[in-house]
């Protein structure tokens, strides 16, 4: 709930209330279990969203879905505002968007094997620091031979290259043991069972959908439904690892402004840090120093101060600490190290106080407009103006197909990457679809080879034999065989007859640079299958855009009425050839989805320049609200209001006093 321009979190003899500027500055909610941490999480999150600034919650419980109902009064609300002093309070729903790495209960998540990079990966599949440096290496090559790393295919794929040639790359990057390799397929196979496979991929989350604005100006709610994801404790805290690196190295230099681009709320943040290498908790304490300039801020929640490092503490400004239990020695410590974080209030012990706190009040310290911690108080938490509780799966289906990015995130993309590089057969001649186009191909009939305008001709999936740019033109005697064709001869420099007794031609398989010299076919008797389903045999094929023959692999089949060679038909095609109609179905089927994909930027692109447009607007607003003309009359209307309410109020009570005054007499 906002007041004069901050949060107002709770009361104690007076408003506590959080500085919008002071946000970036970071904070701290902790308590035990039941205390009230998730509706001092949800007041704040309603804060920030109503002051136009995006937020980011990770629901671990399920219960934050109710931001996207409008709330209900109950006896225990209207009581808790009293002794709030709350005068006036409106229930009201958030623009809450929801997200999921599996993809079931919000729009899916994902991010590159590439985003997320060797660390975090590493950290993701519990490796050790020589499985870590294997992998690396393997990024590394990626990188180098230009193969992309999209999904956990690719990064199989991979792996598995490097394995089979690790002799050819130990001089340049290392040694790179089978053994390594071997324990990094099975952590990435274990990855893969535990939802791996949904969270690496295309589309890529893009971060600038986080944060956007509603139309009425109000900062997105992103939930992220993380019940499942915690149940993998290590990706779950590596995911949120690789949001704020994400994000700290898309967003430029901001400096202190008036309120943050964006906030993030870590609940169970203690697994961020479990089993946290130091060069990595390193770079999340970089991360935690160096965002407040990005304008971003970020609110971790745990059971207990100890569970955040020191070098981490130490960053967060404003604490908000629910109860604490000390049933046992280690507890009582801990109770003692948060009350000595505080800055002591003269009227109450902290720690005694850390004990007896009810559910729903808190040890509020907040950094003041000077950026020093305030004094610590005893304040009851305000209710939420959202509803309390999680939403029913129609209410959060209904929000999902109705989000501003439904249908951007659903549909998978599988570009061409690592995988499909190296597990094609790396061919120069690719299959496409049926074309006509003239060709030369022998006719038993005629003296010499002749021109066939119209045959349709279907490009089988083997290498085109080597052909001299150079090449002379036919002018060869046709072959007196029956089933003869021309082949370039570079010692005469001219096609020559090459006979054939049977059909069946076993096709030149070219795995290395041309030669200076065509390639020997091989001939093989006949079989029935042949006769039927058509063999590869060499012909030469025109190309417009040189105006030349060109010598390409054509798949042929005996006329069983003429007993003659002709052209696979486009009939018969498919059968004869599934691999090329299979290729061109899915090369169809890529530029639909292409196609579907741009139409949708589009209308991403366009609700982003709408959600700026109504940002600066607000801006303008914020400017002019902030100038000396802006809050004389923001304190002319804010007086008169409160005059009109305290008349409207004595009028209504003495009217009450009159009338009860009449009964008794």
């Amino acid at each position: 709930m906002l007041y004069e321009n901050t949060i107002w979190l709770g009361s104690s003899s007076k408003a506590v209330c959080l500085l919008p500027e002071m946000a970036n500055r970071h904070g701290l909610i902790t308590g035990a279990t039941g205390t009230g941490k998730t509706v001092t999480l949800q007041v704040l999150a309603e804060g920030f969203s109503s002051m136009g600034v995006p937020v980011f919650l990770a629901d671990v419980k399920g219960d934050l879905s109710g931001m996207v109902k409008m709330g209900e009064n109950t006896p225990k609300i209207s009581d808790r505002l009293a002794q709030c002093g709350v005068p006036s309070f409106q229930f009201r729903s958030f623009p809450a968007i929801f997200w999921d790495v599996y993809g079931e209960q919000g729009h899916p998540v994902r991010a590159t094997v590439s985003q997320m990079g060797p660390v975090l990966l590493g950290r993701m599949l519990g490796l050790n620091d020589t499985q870590s440096g294997v992998l690396n290496i393997v990024f590394r090559i990626a990188d180098h031979e230009n193969m992309l790393l999209l999904d956990i295919k690719d990064l199989k794929a991979m792996l598995k290259y490097v394995g089979e040639h690790a002799k050819d790359y130990t001089l340049e990057y290392g040694n790179v043991s089978t053994a390594s390799i071997g324990a990094i397929q099975r952590a990435v196979a274990v990855l893969e069972d535990q939802g791996g496979d949904r969270f690496f991929g295309e589309p890529a989350l893009n971060m600038d959908d986080w944060m956007g604005v509603d139309e009425d100006g109000r900062g997105n709610v992103n939930i992220l439904a993380a019940d499942r994801l915690f149940r993998n404790p290590t990706m779950y805290s590596t995911f949120l690892l690789w949001l704020l690196s994400e994000l700290y190295e898309r967003l430029p230099e901001a400096g202190d402004l008036a309120k943050p681009r964006m906030v993030f709320f870590f609940d169970e943040a203690h697994l961020l840090f479990n089993n946290c290498t130091k060069s990595l908790l390193e770079k999340v304490e970089q991360v935690v120093r160096l965002i407040r300039s990005k304008g971003v801020g970020i609110f971790f929640i745990s059971q207990s101060p100890s569970d955040i490092p020191m070098t981490v503490l130490g960053q967060l400004g404003n604490r908000i600490q629910h109860a604490l239990r000390a049933y046992t020695p280690l507890d009582q410590k801990a109770v003692k190290v948060a009350a000595q974080t505080f800055r002591a209030n003269p009227s109450f012990d902290t720690e005694a106080a850390i004990q007896a706190l009810q559910t729903g009040e808190a040890l509020i310290s907040l950094l003041d407009s000077k950026g020093a911690p305030a004094i610590v108080e005893r304040a009851k938490i305000l209710p939420p103006q959202s509803y309390i509780g999680a939403v029913d799966e129609g209410v959060r289906q209904t929000c999902i197909e109705t989000s501003p990015y439904y249908g951007i995130y659903e549909q998978v993309l599988d570009r061409v990457s690592a995988y499909e590089m190296l597990e094609s057969d790396m061919e120069s001649f690719i299959p496409g679809e049926l074309s006509d186009m003239p060709s030369l191909v022998y006719n038993p009939d005629a003296a010499s080879p002749v021109s066939d305008e119209t045959e349709s001709l279907v490009y089988a999936p083997d290498p085109v034999l080597p052909v001299q740019e150079t090449a002379a033109p036919v002018s060869a005697p046709a072959p007196s065989a029956p089933h003869g064709f021309m082949i370039y001869d570079p010692k005469t420099g001219g096609y020559v007859k090459q006979e054939i007794p049977a059909l069946e031609v076993k096709p030149f398989v070219n795995t290395s640079p041309a030669p200076a010299q065509a390639p020997v076919l091989q001939v093989q008797e006949p079989t029935a299958a042949a006769v039927t389903e058509g063999t590869e045999m060499p012909v030469l094929i025109y190309d417009s855009a040189s105006g030349q023959y060109v010598q390409k692999m054509v798949r042929m089949v005996r006329d069983p009425a003429t007993g003659k060679l002709v052209p696979v038909q486009p009939e018969n095609a498919a059968a004869v050839n599934p691999k090329a109609a299979a290729a061109a179905a899915k090369e169809a089927e890529k530029e639909r989805k292409a196609a579907e994909k741009a139409e949708k930027d589009r209308i991403a692109e366009e609700r982003r320049k709408r959600a700026e447009e109504l940002r600066e607007e607000r801006a303008e607003r914020a400017r002019k609200n902030d100038s000396l003309i802006g809050r004389i009359q923001n304190t002319a209307i804010s007086t008169a209001t409160r005059e009109v309410t305290r008349q409207i109020t004595r009028g209504i009570l003495g009217g009450i006093s009159g009338i009860l005054g009449t009964k008794k007499k």
